[in-house]
């Protein structure tokens, strides 16, 4: 099976203008993606990294990198169609192409590889990894929700063969005898959903084309144009074990708490 791995390094950025070129602990963002690319790829022929990116100066430094780069339009309104893009204009026809933000620089590449496992296994149109929370840590994201309502999203998904029930920016499932469950154990029956996104050829060369559904305008969540399509997820299930992890990042404020996980729990690829 081949596969593309593609991050999308966009320049212009409202709260971090010249994002992929920005430093973290020494090293540009767009390195440090490129570095998780190339560990989740390995040693496999099969699997391919490249840059889609609308600027020159980010195609350079691919250069410095050592990473090949492809130039796509300023039009590009999200990095799904950036990575459509990009594949079009490939001499590497992939079966799988793992869209790898290219703000996500502590993303674990075993992530990445997880994606790839499991479609490699049993295609279908979308695969995207979940992570299940403690207690604690729905918790902390019930406090965050307070402030920001629209910070992290949940999943619902058939825990046998991880077909996506739903997403969304509440917290489901709803827990009615919340006490009970957290006599159990310390791990709660909500999971989190990691922003990674591996598409099937087809459905990526499709997606752009879909109309925008009612729930993914309501949540602002651009997978759920797929589910009310009546397409397919499948939500791999991943662990951080104890490693560093942060969404993404949009601002100086992200910049240094990014910094601070890597001195806390060290480089995540070296």
């Amino acid at each position: 099976m081949k596969t593309a791995i593609i991050i999308p390094a966009r320049y212009g950025s409202t709260r971090l203008p010249g994002k992929p070129l920005v430093l973290i602990a020494g090293q540009t963002m767009l390195s440090r993606v490129a570095k998780i690319a190339k560990a989740a790829a390995g040693n496999d022929t099969d699997i391919r990294c490249f840059v889609a990116t609308d600027d020159e100066r980010i195609g350079r430094h691919a250069d410095e990198i050592g990473i090949p780069w492809v130039m796509t339009s300023v039009k590009c309104r999200t990095g799904t169609d950036r990575a459509e893009e990009a594949v079009r204009q490939l001499d590497f026809l992939p079966d799988f192409v793992v869209n790898l933000q290219g703000d996500a620089p502590l993303t674990p590449p075993d992530f990445i590889r997880a994606m790839i496992d499991a479609y490699a296994a049993d295609p279908c149109d979308l695969v995207t990894p979940v992570t299940q929370m403690s207690w604690e840590q729905l918790d902390r994201l019930r406090d965050s929700k307070k402030m920001t309502p629209f910070s992290g999203t949940t999943a619902l998904f058939d825990s046998q063969t991880g077909r996506a029930f739903w997403f969304s920016k509440n917290i489901i499932p709803a827990l009615r005898q919340e006490k009970d469950l957290r006599d159990k154990g310390p791990v709660s029956p909500v999971w989190r959903h990691i922003g990674l996104y591996g598409y099937s050829r087809p459905m990526l060369a499709k997606f752009g084309s879909l109309p925008e559904s009612t729930y993914e305008r309501v949540e602002g969540l651009e997978q759920l144009r797929i589910l009310e399509n009546g397409y397919t997820i499948r939500c791999v299930p991943v662990d951080y074990n104890g490693r560093a992890n942060i969404s993404g990042v949009d601002s100086p404020e992200d910049i240094a708490r990014t910094e601070a996980l890597i001195v806390q729990h060290g480089e995540l690829v070296r």
